[in-house]
C-alpha cells in the first residue's frame, strides 16, 4: 500500500484511540442516566479505532468493477458506527425502540448502497448513489419533523444537545456523498491518497467531536440537576 495512505490511516487510528480513552474517561464521571447510553458513543470511536488498524495494515482493500479501491473496514465501520450515532440522537429525543430502530434502519441501509453503488460498474453505481440518498433525505427529514417534535418535550438544555448533535452529523454526513462522487467510487475526480486523507479527518471530527460534544453537554445538565436538587434540599432544611 501507498505510504500515503499507511500514514492517513495510522493517524487516524491514533486519533480514534485518543478519542476512545478520552470518551471512556467521560464516560466514569457520567451518571445514570446518562452513562449506559454513553457507550454507544464510546463503542463509536473504538470500532473505528479498530477499523483504521486493519486499513493501516492493508487489511481489507478490494477493488471495484470500475478499478476503484474501496475499503471493507471503513464500511463496516460505518455500518456499525453512523446507526449508533442516530440511535443516541433518537434516545436524546425519546423516541420509542420501534422509532430508533427505523431511524438506524435508514442509516444502515445508506452505507449498503453507498459499498454496493462503490463496487459495481457505471451506470449502475450512479443508481445505487442516488437511492442511498434518497434513503438519507428520508432520515434527516425524520430528525427534522418527528423527531425534533419528540425532543420539543425534553428540557431546554436536552432539546439543544439534540439539535446540537443533529446538525453536527447531517452536515458532516453531506461530505461523504460528495467525496463519494468526486473520488473512485464516482467521476473518479479525486485520488485514492486525497480522498483518504479527507475522508480520515472527517471521520476524527465527526466521531470524537460528537462524543465531546455529548459529554460536555451531558455534564452541564448533571450540575445544573445536581444544583437545583440542593437547592431544593436546603429550602426544605
Amino acid at each position: 500500500m501507498d505510504l500515503t495512505l499507511t500514514t492517513w490511516f495510522a493517524l487516524g487510528t491514533v486519533g480514534m484511540a485518543a478519542g476512545t480513552i478520552a470518551l471512556a474517561m467521560g464516560y466514569t464521571r457520567l451518571s445514570d442516566p446518562h452513562r449506559l447510553p454513553f457507550l454507544d458513543l464510546v463503542a463509536v470511536t473504538a470500532i473505528a479505532t479498530v477499523a483504521y488498524g486493519l486499513m493501516a495494515l492493508d487489511i481489507g482493500a478490494v477493488t471495484s468493477a470500475r478499478g476503484a479501491t474501496l475499503y471493507v473496514p471503513r464500511y463496516v465501520d460505518w455500518l456499525l458506527t453512523t446507526p449508533l450515532h442516530v440511535i443516541y440522537i433518537g434516545w436524546l429525543a425519546g423516541a420509542d425502540r420501534s422509532t430508533l430502530g427505523k431511524l438506524a434502519g435508514l442509516q444502515a441501509a445508506t452505507i449498503v448502497l453507498g459499498f454496493a453503488g462503490g463496487m459495481v460498474a457505471s451506470p449502475l453505481n450512479l443508481v445505487l448513489f442516488a437511492a442511498g440518498s434518497v434513503v438519507f433525505a428520508v432520515l434527516v427529514y425524520l430528525l427534522y419533523t418527528d423527531i425534533s417534535d419528540l425532543a420539543h418535550e425534553c428540557d431546554d438544555m436536552t432539546l439543544a444537545l439534540y439539535r446540537t448533535l443533529r446538525n453536527f452529523v447531517v452536515v458532516l454526513w453531506l461530505i461523504y456523498p460528495i467525496i463519494w462522487l468526486l473520488g473512485g467510487p464516482g467521476f473518479g475526480f479525486m485520488d485514492t491518497e486525497t480522498a483518504s486523507l479527507v475522508v480520515t479527518y472527517i471521520d476524527i471530527v465527526a466521531k470524537v467531536g460528537f462524543g465531546l460534544i455529548a459529554y460536555s453537554t451531558l455534564r452541564d445538565i448533571e450540575f445544573l440537576q445536581t444544583s437545583e436538587t440542593d437547592a431544593m434540599a436546603t429550602s426544605a432544611d
